[in-house]
């Protein structure tokens, strides 16, 4: 450049600030205090561009005024800076200021100086962290255009290289943060929010995950910005479900102008695209910032499924295991019901054995002796009839005195098996037949007999599971009793509008009018036999009746007559009214 006076003065007629959606420019700070150094900078490199973008030139015409300059201007390329001003180190100590103070690595510092001497070359290069060093005099149009150029190139680079620095160490740090989700819906969000601090942009997206075995359908787990309203839901509007659906056939990542859409397969087979939309096209270093913050995703969105699944499969374990301890409680309980009932019938069956001894033995000792004066008197020589009359009387009273005991004795046993009290509580009644068909699978098998149960997997009724248990065992006991050997009995329970109703139909002798009649009465005996030879007390199809009325419900038989089988049945309401 020409000495000083040689410096050719213009009207300044640039033009004033582009709007925000304008191309970036290049922005250079010069300080200097002669305003025909400012003009001259300005004039040669007032057609000045480098990949597309100009230049914007701000002013600062003294140490102090270029201090408030480059605080407010902390995105400047370049700074274009005379040494003497102030003072002799008035350019030095904005140097120092601008390394050390502002931190301020990136900006490319080019010293300009009209006396060299004042500021020697090599001590200012050593010393001072600048990056060219030039005397005016030698800093003609087109050396200026060199180290112009050679600064900003410089200063692109270092950018990069801040701004890839940055992006990884937000890309380490989130890492942490996204592995530590154990929620979809949280990692999602996590992701958005990650990858906008990435481009360091405020940016809107979605996040859609795709499984396999959803076939096309897919979900959108996350919105942001304009597109949160997506959140949660499974449709978009026409022009992002095209979006999403080129993405996921692609397979890879696409860069578009102002959306990018990202694509990450995880090895259990799940797809996510996520689009984001920002304001400014992204650099290659967000490209590649990007690209490597998805490659991570992979593993934190396995990481969430795997934590989703294995806490799905420690919950259907636990309601097993509740379901198990339930089931083994009600058995358990069962077992110290029937077991309170067996001490009470074998202490009731001493009970008896100790009446009929004693209470017995008087009148047999009576019945016995008058037999044996019968004897005597038939044997000897003839006798009035009014004698034989009286033995007989007294045998008489002493039969109808043992037939009342027998009779009491029943009764006080009838009593004590139909003393029944419910405890309520909800039980699943098609689980309870099948456990009590599973009991009676020994007896039915013992006579090759085919037994089967047809019951819902849930039939929930409000009853005493113990009660009913005896009941519906009657019932089956009763079948496998009755039914020939080869012959066949189903069980089934179901719901029958406000009823769960549980049959037993077998093919066994069948019922007469009569039996159908008396069937649940007390201490009848049915015109039909056991087929193997069991005991039968006449009592279990009243008890079975009582129960059953306690819970407010219904039992019947049926049968087509003698030879024909029978079916029994017993409804349950659902619900107990009060």
């Amino acid at each position: 450049m020409a000495e000083d006076h040689d410096f050719v003065t213009f009207i300044d007629d640039s033009e004033p600030a582009l709007p925000a959606e304008a191309p970036r420019r290049w922005k250079i700070v010069v300080i200097d205090d002669d305003p025909a150094v400012h003009d001259g900078t300005r004039f040669a490199l007032y057609d000045y561009t480098l990949h597309g973008q100009g230049l914007d030139i701000v002013s600062a015409y003294s140490a102090e005024q270029g201090r408030a300059v480059l605080r407010e201007h902390g995105d400047a390329a370049i700074v274009l800076l005379d040494v003497v001003m102030e003072n002799e180190t008035a350019g030095l100590d904005l140097v120092d200021f601008i390394r050390n103070e502002l931190k301020n690595e990136t900006v490319r510092i080019i010293l300009r100086t009209g006396q060299p001497g004042q500021a020697p070359e090599r001590r200012v290069i050593v010393d001072y962290d600048i990056n060219d060093y030039k005397a005016k005099t030698e800093l003609t149009a087109d050396k200026l255009f060199t180290a112009i150029t050679a600064a900003l190139r410089s200063h692109q680079q270092l950018q990069k290289l801040v701004e890839t620095r940055r992006g990884l160490e937000i890309i380490i740090d989130a890492a942490s943060t996204l592995f530590d989700f154990r929620s979809m819906q949280r990692l999602a969000e996590g992701v958005l929010t990650q990858i906008a601090s990435l481009l360091n942009v405020d940016c809107a997206g979605i996040l859609v995950l795709r499984e396999a075995r959803n076939g096309e359908a897919f979900s959108i787990l996350a919105g942001s910005g304009c597109y949160r309203q997506y959140t949660g839901s499974r449709g978009l509007n026409p022009e992002l479900q095209q979006l999403v659906e080129q993405a996921f056939a692609r397979r890879r990542h696409a860069f578009h102008a102002r959306r990018s859409l990202l694509y990450i397969r995880t090895s259990v087979g799940r797809e996510i695209v996520v689009m984001v939309e920002t304001a400014r096209q992204l650099s290659e270093t967000d490209r590649a910032l990007v690209e490597v913050f998805c490659s991570k995703l992979s593993v934190a969105f396995e990481n969430v499924i795997l934590y989703e699944e294995l806490q799905a499969a420690n919950a259907g374990l636990e309601e097993r295991v509740r379901a198990r301890t339930h089931e083994l409680t009600q058995a358990n309980e069962r077992l110290g019901a029937q077991w309170e009932r067996l001490r009470r019938a074998n202490a009731f069956k001493r009970e008896i054995i100790g009446t009929v001894a004693h209470d017995l033995k008087n009148p047999l000792g009576v019945v016995m002796g008058r037999c044996e004066i019968l004897k005597d008197i038939v044997e000897g020589a003839p006798v009035g009839s009014e004698l034989a009359h009286e033995q007989i009387r007294h045998i008489e009273e002493s039969g109808r005195r043992m037939l009342a005991m027998v009779d009491a004795l029943l009764a006080d046993a009838m009593e004590d098996a139909l003393d029944i009290t419910l405890r309520l509580e909800r039980i699943d009644l098609g689980r309870l037949v099948r456990q009590v068909v599973e009991t009676g699978r020994p007896a039915a098998a013992s006579k090759g007999q085919t037994l089967t149960v047809s019951a819902p997997e849930s039939l929930m009724i409000e009853g005493d599971a113990d009660r009913l248990w005896e009941a519906i065992e009657n019932l089956v006991s009763n079948a496998v009793k009755y039914t020939p050997a080869g012959g066949r009995i189903d069980v089934s329970a179901a719901l029958a509008g406000a009823e769960a109703v549980v049959a037993v139909r077998d093919t066994g002798p069948g019922l007469s009018p009569e039996d159908v009649a008396r069937l649940f009465g007390r201490f009848q005996r049915l015109s039909a036999r056991p087929t193997a030879g069991e005991s039968s007390t006449g009592l279990g199809l009243s008890i079975a009746k009582k129960i059953v009325d306690l819970h407010g419900g219904r039992i019947a038989a049926e049968s087509e007559g003698l030879h024909s089988g029978a079916i029994f049945s017993i409804a349950l309401p659902l619900e107990r009214s009060a």
